[in-house]
């Protein structure tokens, strides 16, 4: 936290100095910090002929929240290194991937009938996705993400993915049966994977772009593990028990974090 951030929470209630005006300008947490201190307890009104110089005194709501924040500064001065988040959901990811892989895996943990090289182009860009959404949901440097960059993620993943089936049909069984044991193991083991996501996402504001990410970076895990193991490589069974399943995860991510409050006081 600057110093010029120290200021800013000082002088709530009150109107801002030019100077902290130009440093809230530039920097996001302050814009958000006096951006819900207004909605609070409303805008503080500057001084004119007709009133006193005095600054008014800050609304009862407005001095708990800026009371909430001082006593969160004060208990975390410094703010936890997010690569430990980063490691803590990879190993969530790593620990789920593992485990999915060897209890699907049970008459061979590889049961694609694609290519090896068409195996493996799929899974690394998939991993690519699952790490890039992972890195994504908790580097402060993300948080503005375009949503052109996210949806080209998406799009690609879901392009190879299709496109890399091998066309067979490992085991002949109609088109529903086959699709809801790949749509039930994508769910179960979505779980664990969207829960740390959310979790990490609730510490700070919510963004629809970073959310997503996290989503189809969460959701991705039983993606990949569904790619190695599922012996059906046609194109309506990957279509709708493997791509369709993983987006609307993305999305149930992003409608469940836009509804959980956010646990993050300190800029």
């Amino acid at each position: 936290m600057k110093p010029e951030c120290s200021r800013v929470m000082d002088s709530l209630g009150g109107p801002l100095p030019a100077d902290l005006e130009s440093h809230v300008a530039s920097c996001e947490d302050c814009r958000a910090l006096v951006g819900g201190f207004d909605v609070l307890g409303g805008a503080p009104v500057a001084p004119t002929a007709r009133t006193a110089p005095m600054s008014p005194a800050p609304a009862p709501r407005l001095e708990t929240a800026r009371q909430v924040a001082l006593k969160e500064l004060a208990a975390h001065p410094k703010p936890t290194p997010w690569w430990r988040e980063l490691l803590v959901l990879l190993a969530v990811y790593a620990g789920v991937f593992l485990g999915g892989l060897f209890l699907l895996g049970r008459d061979g943990l590889v049961g694609n009938l694609a290519s090896p090289l068409v195996i493996a182009v799929v899974a690394l860009l998939t991993l690519l996705l699952v790490g890039g959404g992972a890195l994504v949901a908790v580097a402060p440097t993300w948080r503005r993400l375009p949503w052109g960059l996210v949806a080209l993620g998406a799009v690609g993943v879901a392009a190879v993915q299709l496109v890399g089936g091998s066309g067979q049909q490992g085991r002949v069984r109609p088109l529903l049966a086959g699709a809801m044991g790949c749509m039930g193991s994508e769910l179960l083991l979505s779980v664990l994977p969207v829960a740390a996501a959310l979790v990490l996402l609730s510490r700070s504001a919510f963004q629809p772009a970073r959310a997503l990410a996290a989503g189809l970076s969460a959701a991705g895990v039983s993606l990949l593990v569904l790619h190695l193991h599922c012996s059906d490589g046609t194109l309506a069974h990957l279509l709708v028990a493997h791509v369709v399943p993983w987006l609307l995860l993305a999305g149930v991510v992003v409608l469940v974090r836009s509804r959980l409050p956010t646990h993050s006081y300190a800029p």
